[in-house]
This record gives C-alpha cells, sequence and structure tokens, in this order.
C-alpha cells in the first residue's frame, strides 16, 4: 500500500522510528485487539505505519484526524467512540469476530482505582465479548513531540525524537466468569491494566549499564535541563552531571582497576551522585558504606566486600564527627578524600568529560555489561552481622522500570529524598528512578531534620517524597499548616506505616501515602501501592516482572514464608566469612525470611519476619504483630518487641515502648476489648526515651534486646533477697 510505505519512510526518516517485536503481531494473526498506550497526536499514524495486515479497523479517529481522511489514505475504517455513539462497542465486536484486527486507545491516564473502568474498559469489553486476544504495543518516545497528549506535563518537547515502538506477545483477558456487570467491567479493566504495565517493563531498555541509561536520559531531556540539587543549592545539568562524572572517574582510574569494588563513604549531596557514576562510568563498583554503622561494622564491610579504597569527603568526616569511623577506615583500607582528587583532574579529564557530556555516543555501550555489578550495598544489620549485596545494572534498570510502570512521575514533579543512598530505598527510589525519568530531584543530608525537611518540600513545592514510616511522622509534626500540601505522594516504606500517620497526612495535608514493601536484596522494591491499586493495611501488589511463591511455616497458622523471583533479585551475597566470593539465590528466588499473606487479589499483608517471632507454649507469635497493636493503643509513640529466653515457657515477649506511663494492664485491656488472643500481650513493657534505629529509620533489634536485657538486669538487681 503506497500510503503505508510513504508514512513509513517519512516516520523513519523524521523519527528515527525503531520497531521491536513484528513477529508477535504476526503470530497473533487476527481477529485481534491492538491496544498502545496514547502518548501523542502521532499514534494511530505509527500503529497504521509499521504494524503488519491491512485490515485494521482504527478507533477514536479524534487522535489524528477525521474518518474521511483515513478512508481516503485507505488505512482504516473508523468507528468512532463516544458518548454520541453508544452502539460502538457493538459494532467492534462485530468486526472483531468477522476476523478483522481493531485498534483501541486506552482513552486518558487511570489516576485513581475509580478511573480504570472508564480509560481501560472499552478495549478490555471488545477483547472479552469477541473472545480474541489483545497484542499490546508500548510507544515511547512521541511524548517529547509538538504532538504530544501531556504537554503540561513534558516540558521538553522538540521537533524530531527518536521514537520506539515495542509488541509484545498477545495474551486473553480473563476473569471470573461470575462476575456480571460493573464487577466484571472492573476486573477487565484490572486485568488490561495489568497487561500494559507488563508491557511497559517489557519495553524498557534493561540491557544496558547505569551510566548509559544516564546518557540515553541526558540525551533525551536535554543538556541544560537542572536534574540534581543539594543543601549546598548548586544545582546539577545533565549534561553537567555527565561532565562532572566522567572527569572525576577518569581521575578515579588511576586509583583503582577495572571491576574493582571501590568504598563510598559520602552524605546525600550532588558530589555521590558524580562520584557513583564516575566509578561505574569506567567498571568500577561502588560499595555503598553505612556511616551509621559503627567503625567495626563498616571495617567488617569492607573486608566483606574486599574493599581496598574508599573514597570519602574531609569536610563531611568533620561535619558528621565520623573522625572514629575515619581513622578505623584508614587502618584497613586507603583512605581517600575528594578534595585531594579535584586537585588531580587534569585538562584531558575535563576534555573528555565534556565531550561527552555534548556527544553521549562517545561513550554508550563501553561502561559495563548489563549483568555486571553495579553496586555493593549491605543489609541493614537490624538482626545481625550485614551481608554485602551485590547488584547488577539490569537490577536497578528493572526495579527502575517496575517501579515507573505502575506509578506516574512526570518531569514536572519535583522529588526530595532525604534518605540516604546506602540504604538501597534511597538510591533506586530517591536518585536513579526519578534521574532517568527526567524529574529533578533534591537530596537532603540527613532525614533526621525534621524542621529542615518540611521547609525543603514548602520551598521546592516538591511533589514527592520518599521515607520511612518514624520520618514521615517527624516531618508531620515538625511541618507548618500546609507545608507539606504540594506533595502529590509520599512514598514509604523500610517499616510499617501506621493508621494515625496515613491519617495524619490525608486530614492535615490531603496527602496520600504509598506503602511499599522491598528489601535490599530486591533492589529495592518487590511490592507497593498505588493510587489505582491500593488496599488498607496492605503493602500493595507485586510489582510486573516478580514472581513469588509461600512456603508453609511449623507454628503458623496464617501466610508462609516469602521467596521472590525476577529481574530485579540480586547477583548474590558477600558474606563475611567468604569474602568477595558471589553467593547467588538458588535458581534465583530469594529468600524474604518474611512471613506474607497474600489475598485473591494479589495484594500482600506482612505478618512478621520468621526471626521475628516468639515461641510461646507451642504458638508462634508475631512480635511484627505485637509492635502494631501497640501502635494501636498508642499511635503517637514508638515501639518495638523483642523475645526473651523464658524458663517457664520457653520465651516471653518485652515490649519496649517510648510511651510515658505505659503499663502491661492497659495493653491487656486492650487486647480484650478487641477479640485479640493473650498470647500477643507482652510479658513486660519497659519505658525508654527513645527505640535505638539504624541510619534508615528501622529499628535496630540487636541494640534494642541488649537495652532490655539490661533492663530487666537491673529491676531484678533491685529486687530484694
Amino acid at each position: 500500500m503506497i500510503a503505508k510505505a510513504l508514512l513509513r519512510a517519512l516516520f523513519r526518516l523524521a523519527y528515527r522510528v525503531e520497531v521491536r517485536g513484528l513477529e508477535n503481531a504476526r503470530a497473533a494473526g487476527v481477529p485481534a485487539i491492538v491496544v498502545a498506550n496514547p502518548q501523542s497526536r502521532l499514534d494511530t499514524l505509527l500503529i497504521a505505519a509499521f504494524l503488519p495486515d491491512d485490515a485494521v479497523l482504527a478507533v477514536d479517529p479524534r487522535r489524528a484526524g477525521s474518518g474521511w481522511v483515513w478512508r481516503i489514505l485507505g488505512l482504516f475504517d473508523t468507528v468512532r467512540l463516544a458518548p454520541e455513539n453508544p452502539c460502538a462497542l457493538r459494532t467492534l465486536v462485530k468486526a472483531v469476530r468477522s476476523g478483522r484486527r481493531c485498534v483501541i486507545f486506552p482513552q486518558g491516564v487511570a489516576d485513581r482505582a475509580e478511573d480504570l473502568p472508564p480509560v481501560y474498559g472499552a478495549p478490555a469489553l471488545v477483547a472479552h465479548a469477541a473472545d480474541a486476544p489483545v497484542l499490546p504495543v508500548r510507544i515511547d518516545g512521541a511524548v517529547f513531540t509538538p504532538f504530544s497528549l501531556f504537554k503540561k506535563n513534558w516540558p521538553s518537547v522538540r521537533w524530531f525524537p527518536k521514537i520506539a515502538l515495542t509488541v509484545l506477545p498477545a495474551r486473553r483477558l480473563t476473569v471470573d466468569p461470575a462476575l456480571r456487570g460493573r464487577a466484571r467491567r472492573q476486573a477487565l479493566a484490572g486485568v488490561l491494566y495489568d497487561v500494559m504495565a507488563d508491557a511497559a517493563l517489557r519495553a524498557y531498555d534493561r540491557n544496558r549499564s547505569v551510566f548509559d541509561a544516564l546518557l540515553d536520559a541526558r540525551s533525551r531531556f536535554g543538556y541544560g535541563v537542572p536534574i540534581l540539587n543539594d543543601a549546598e543549592r548548586q544545582p546539577l545539568t545533565y549534561g553537567r552531571l555527565v561532565l562532572a562524572s566522567v572527569a572525576l572517574g577518569r581521575a578515579l582510574t588511576r586509583l583503582s582497576a577495572g571491576g574493582e569494588v571501590v568504598g563510598v563513604l559520602l552524605p546525600n549531596a550532588n558530589a555521590v551522585a558524580v562520584t557513583l557514576f564516575g566509578l561505574q562510568a569506567f567498571g568500577r563498583v561502588p560499595a555503598l558504606l553505612n556511616y551509621s554503622m559503627g567503625p567495626d561494622a563498616l571495617v567488617s564491610a569492607c573486608a566483606t566486600a574486599r574493599v581496598r579504597t574508599v573514597l570519602t569527603s574531609r569536610r563531611f568526616i568533620a561535619l558528621g564527627r565520623l573522625e572514629r569511623i575515619a581513622e578505623a577506615l584508614a587502618a584497613h583500607t586507603r583512605l581517600v578524600y575528594l578534595e585531594d582528587v579535584r586537585k588531580e583532574v587534569g585538562t584531558l579529564d575535563k576534555l573528555w568529560g565534556l565531550a561527552v557530556s555534548r556527544l553521549p555516543g562517545l561513550m554508550r555501550g563501553r561502561t559495563a555489561k548489563a549483568d555486571a555489578p553495579a553496586a555493593v550495598l549491605f543489609t541493614s544489620g537490624s538482626e545481625g552481622t550485614p551481608k554485602g549485596v551485590v547488584l547488577s545494572h539490569a537490577n536497578f534498570l528493572s526495579n527502575v522500570a517496575q517501579i515507573a510502570a505502575v506509578v506516574d512521575l512526570w518531569p514536572t514533579d519535583r522529588v526530595v529524598n532525604p534518605l540516604p543512598v546506602f540504604h538501597s530505598f534511597g538510591l533506586t527510589a530517591g536518585l536513579l528512578l526519578p534521574l532517568l525519568l527526567g524529574v529533578p530531584t533534591c537530596f537532603y543530608p540527613s532525614p533526621l531534620h525534621y524542621r529542615a525537611v518540611a521547609e525543603l518540600v514548602a520551598e521546592l513545592k516538591a511533589t514527592i517524597l520518599f521515607a520511612t514510616d518514624t520520618f514521615l511522622t517527624g516531618y508531620a509534626r515538625a511541618a507548618s499548616d500546609g507545608e507539606l500540601s504540594s506533595l502529590r505522594y509520599a512514598v514509604a516504606g523500610a517499616e510499617a506505616v501506621r493508621e494515625n500517620t496515613r491519617r495524619l497526612y490525608q486530614e492535615r495535608f490531603g496527602v496520600l501515602i504509598l506503602e511499599g514493601y522491598g528489601a535490599t536484596e530486591t533492589t529495592p522494591v518487590m511490592a507497593v501501592n498505588t493510587p489505582t491499586h491500593a488496599r488498607p493495611d496492605t503493602v500493595g501488589r507485586f510489582l510486573p516482572g516478580m514472581e513469588n511463591r509461600l512456603e508453609p511455616v511449623q507454628g503458623v497458622h496464617e501466610g508462609g514464608q516469602l521467596f521472590v523471583r525476577g529481574p530485579n533479585v540480586m547477583l548474590g551475597y558477600y558474606l563475611s566469612g567468604q569474602p568477595a566470593q558471589l553467593i547467588p539465590p538458588p535458581e534465583g528466588w530469594h529468600d524474604t525470611g518474611d512471613i506474607v499473606v497474600v489475598d485473591a487479589d494479589g495484594y500482600a499483608c506482612i505478618v512478621g519476619r520468621v526471626k521475628r517471632f516468639a515461641k510461646l507454649g507451642g504458638e508462634m507469635v508475631s512480635l511484627a504483630g505485637v509492635e502494631a497493636h501497640a501502635a494501636k493503643l498508642w499511635p503517637d509513640d514508638a515501639h518495638a518487641a523483642v523475645a526473651l529466653p523464658d524458663t517457664r515457657k520457653g520465651e516471653r515477649i518485652v515490649l519496649l515502648t517510648s510511651r510515658a506511663g505505659a503499663h502491661r494492664e492497659e495493653f491487656l485491656a486492650f487486647t480484650r476489648a478487641h477479640g485479640i488472643p493473650e498470647l500477643m500481650v507482652p510479658k513486660t513493657v519497659l519505658w525508654v526515651e527513645a527505640i535505638p534505629t539504624m541510619g534508615s529509620g528501622k529499628a535496630d533489634y540487636p541494640a534494642v534486646k541488649r537495652m532490655a536485657e539490661n533492663a530487666l538486669k537491673e529491676t531484678g538487681a533491685k529486687k530484694p533477697a
């Protein structure tokens, strides 16, 4: 067909259109329902030009021209999906049943659960009624053109960006046949939403290094677009970030070998991003060191990953009062200060950085393979000795793609990230996710500066905040009325979000808290509540591409021990007894160590960790459950439960709480009033000024246990003989 061939040639010339997966379109055959993500008024033309099979029925011609235009071009027959044409769906179903291929675009973007049927309902209903498979098509790049449907959210508009089309394997939509009416429409729309989310993940290029992804983001969003900022208020554009990273990275190659693990001990600031990308640009593997661990733990971590060189800053050591840590590290590694390295950055280093920042193709594809180690992080150590977690470039990019597939982030958003990048949540969600999606991000060096973080959110009119429940509570209490109201989402992880926190943000600021679940070993996000899919008292549904299975645990009557597998699951562990020897997860399955309940709709509820159950008279009692009941009884205070040996029952539960005047009898009365088994009542309730926490905000359970043991010893010593 002449019109089709001309369109194809024009698109390839103007937009360098790349088409992947055409074999899937041919395999789908007819009838089939082509569903593509809406991006621009060019979408229908792109589908017409590049998908095989001329027997295509285009829907919603308002997207690009009137029906008579399509008929003159000989590309499509058209049926208008609009309120004035209530018979359109029937017409479409008949066309598909007669053996035709139908193209339907979801009508807009789903921002809430109730948006799903209007947005995804038409293509889902047609596919279900005609018993035809859905052929998902992912369009990328057209949103940057002047023909974009989302101009207000995509300021980086240019005339001729690169466009890619990815055709995924055809899928059939199946739901419970007993569903009727609105329930069936909702279910079908939900299934199609999942199909399109999976398509977004599969279409994302994960076969590259993280630094290559940065170069691609610089090309997509522009050299001069400001993307990173910090407390010093010296913003970095994409171009300056690439320039600084390459220049510093070349200097660092003179201090380390290719593939070497290099320690990084730096605060949340632009310098840490430049250092990370500088190392990755030249095949080094940054090991993010948690300066809240203490000297002994950090020395042990360096030994576990065989870190010979640690990069830090004199100013950071002085301001953070980390002299003891610096001395301990210097005794076992070579401590290198960035202030000294910057003096060694020569003219050639700067010229090479400038060249790459202007011409990203100079280094793209030459940095590291996707399956090579990209970073080493360390588990929190909240329950024992920290392990080194080796994450690949593909792990990081997969998790970015998984999150982006279900949570909308726009270049017009603004992120505040007070979470340290030595925590996987702070690194992946707080730095890489917004950076690679074109969302300006501002670092803040400490999540504990509650008032300062609240003021920063207000000053920048931030729309996204990454934090934990503990920190969110602190920000809300420190904030003046309205200071956090610019937020679209507050994304919380690392610990359970209390109902009191959720209610506080909703009622006082009108802000939705999206609670998720993850682990360092999964880069970290496994599951998350989203605006379209949220359920109280859960951590949401598993991300696209995640497999999960539950294995029974003796003595536990609900849920099972969770194992997960997916593209974001780590390469493996470095263990203290086997330094720098990679121990991969068996067959790719990671044992989370958590007891989890997954309901019929796929929502996960964390019951507790396997290690955090007390065995009382043959029954397994969740310590996390005890803490949850304490949080409901005393919502304004912090709580931590531990199990200690007991001569009569084997173990006893001790609750530490910051609630002044807390008594066991009050807890017992609460459980009786709410029908909670008495096994959940702690044997002892101890008041403390503050619960010991890790740098991530999670309770430091080894420290909590020591505190409980010491308190009980003192109590016993004071008793009369």
